[in-house]
């Protein structure tokens, strides 16, 4: 196995978080990214975005609010893990700080105490704000992105207004002059469970984006920014292992460019937590445990052959996860390190 990427001057960028926008190691996947751009150009846009985590979500939003702001548009981001718990305490209270989150990040004096009025409904107030305080202000189009909302999921009361709002300000872009400013990218994980009511839902509107696996023209791709002289074998077992999976495939590739170590030493200790994926299969692991519905669910998918029939919730929450894969109506592991892992960890001794 040869390494280049020290005589080319290629230095691997450690797998963690977004991969920036014109990193060379981000991987384009046609049609997605050109579908993105073109949908943000336009005028009330709503792009929604849905993966498991580190399935590269983050750095997807990342090019879209970059060709954005290189369009002429004004683009800010809201991170929903970045709210205290007490926010979520009622509609009410949330929205005061959505509010006031845009306008800070927009780097508008608050308005809040001046345009909320308890006469009017807490969604009212919300969409005067944005009428009187931010749209005006806004030179062309604003971009908001709204990352991990499936944190929002969890209150339901919170979850049926603020969608619906939502998709009220969708609407309102098809006719509103004001409106047609404002262009939304919604980014998710998980299934939407709660029941929305289809004319008030944001999810079933705009331009749909899930994202998936890495092609293995799009791994070759990747092995080769690295500076590695793989041959189609040595490409074909890191695949075997880990399929097409982008944070697991740049992890092996960063530690093997990084460190000259070898492929075979990598795929031996990968499904266990002295090897290079010891803190991914550990968190997923904790998430498990934290729900005993979902681990014995996840055991009984990795001690079948076959694909394994599941509620439904499960199946989708699984595949949320991004341990699973949906094989019609079942469900089987992603990938081969899930199946070895969880095997062992959930202690399914009759194993493959």
């Amino acid at each position: 196995m040869e390494h280049l990427w020290n005589n080319e001057g290629i230095i691997p960028e450690e797998p963690v978080g977004q991969v920036p926008s014109n990193s060379p190691f981000y991987i384009d996947r046609p049609p997605i990214e050109d579908d993105c751009f073109e949908a943000i150009e336009k005028t009330g846009a709503l792009i929604r975005i849905k993966a498991p985590r580190q399935m590269g979500k983050s750095s997807l939003l990342g090019k879209i609010l970059h060709h954005a702001s290189q369009h002429g548009c004004q683009t800010l981001s809201l991170n929903f893990q970045s709210a205290d718990s007490n926010v979520f305490a009622d509609l009410d209270k949330f929205l005061r700080w959505f509010c006031s989150i845009v306008g800070r990040q927009l780097k508008l004096k608050s308005k809040i105490s001046d345009s909320w009025d308890e006469i009017y409904g807490s969604k009212d107030n919300c969409t005067a704000y944005f009428e009187d305080y931010v749209l005006p202000k806004i030179d062309g189009a604003l971009v908001i992105s709204l990352d991990e909302v499936d944190l929002i999921f969890r209150y339901r009361a919170i979850a049926e207004d603020f969608f619906g709002l939502l998709r009220a300000w969708h609407e309102a872009a098809k006719s509103d002059d004001l409106w047609k400013r404002l262009r939304l990218i919604v980014v998710h994980s998980q299934e939407v469970y709660i029941p929305l009511n289809i004319n008030q839902s944001p999810f079933n509107v705009g331009l749909p984006i899930e994202l998936r696996e890495f092609s293995r023209e799009q791994v070759t791709d990747l092995v080769n920014r690295h500076g590695l002289r793989w041959t189609d074998v040595e490409i074909d077992r890191l695949m075997t292992m880990v399929g097409g999976h982008p944070y697991l495939v740049r992890v092996a590739l960063y530690y093997i460019a990084r460190n000259s170590i070898d492929l075979t030493d990598v795929l031996k200790t990968a499904p266990t937590e002295a090897g290079i994926y010891s803190d991914h299969l550990r968190r997923h692991l904790w998430n498990l445990e934290q729900n005993p519905k979902l681990a014995e669910a996840m055991k009984k998918v990795v001690s079948s052959k076959d694909p394994v029939r599941l509620p439904s919730e499960e199946t989708f929450k699984l595949d949320s996860m991004g341990l699973t894969l949906r094989h019609g109506n079942d469900a089987i592991p992603r990938c081969n390190l899930y199946q070895l892992y969880f095997s062992d960890r959930l202690e399914v001794y009759d194993n493959l």
